[in-house]
């Protein structure tokens, strides 16, 4: 297979100056905005926007329009992509989804967790809830593991459901429980 590399450059703009995409269909809620404000706080940039040149000369964004928002004044690396509107567009609609399809290898994620400190607690939530998805339910927090788990040992009781039904398919490994004692 013959791969193109459609990166024509990386340029430095000030976050103001590109043109968000008409047509971007992702929103941002105030939890992704915390989010990402704790990150570029406690990290920085680490990442570029991509973009595509207009006829005027200006960059009209693909992929960065919360960053760009969240920093107006700062100066961002950007790729120029050599890409026609609609390769943006196929672009525009595919990226996120595409790393959505990523799957987790729950023993590394639960690994990497637990060593990620922050002091934001919009990051400490996206933390969380990582682990949540990902079906790690343990209480991954900045406190004492150990305590977390004599206390979940502890803790254990009956509970009575009534008549809720069990059956229940694991996402991960597709074993099936019916409610019964195995």
């Amino acid at each position: 297979m013959n791969i193109r590399n459609r990166i024509k450059e990386l340029r430095l703009v000030p976050a103001s100056e590109l043109r968000p995409n008409p047509k971007n269909w992702r929103t941002h809620p105030k939890s992704q905005q915390d989010a990402l404000r704790g990150v570029l706080a406690e990290v920085g940039i680490a990442d570029a926007m991509i973009a595509r040149e207009l006829p005027d000369g200006t960059l009209m964004l693909i992929d960065g329009h919360l960053r760009a928002e969240t920093m107006p004044e700062q100066e961002v690396p950007v790729l120029v992509l050599d890409v026609n509107e609609a390769e943006a567009d196929k672009l525009l609609a595919t990226l996120d989804p595409l790393a959505a399809m990523a799957e987790s290898d729950a023993a590394k994620l639960d690994q990497l967790l637990r060593n990620v400190d922050t002091g934001s607690e919009a990051l400490q939530q996206l933390i969380s809830n990582t682990a949540s998805h990902a079906g790690l339910y343990e209480t991954l927090s900045n406190g004492d593991e150990h305590e977390a788990e004599a206390e979940a040992e502890s803790s254990t009781e009956e509970i009575d459901v009534g008549d809720f039904d069990l059956q229940h398919k694991c996402p991960k490994c597709g074993f099936e429980f019916n409610g019964e004692t195995p």
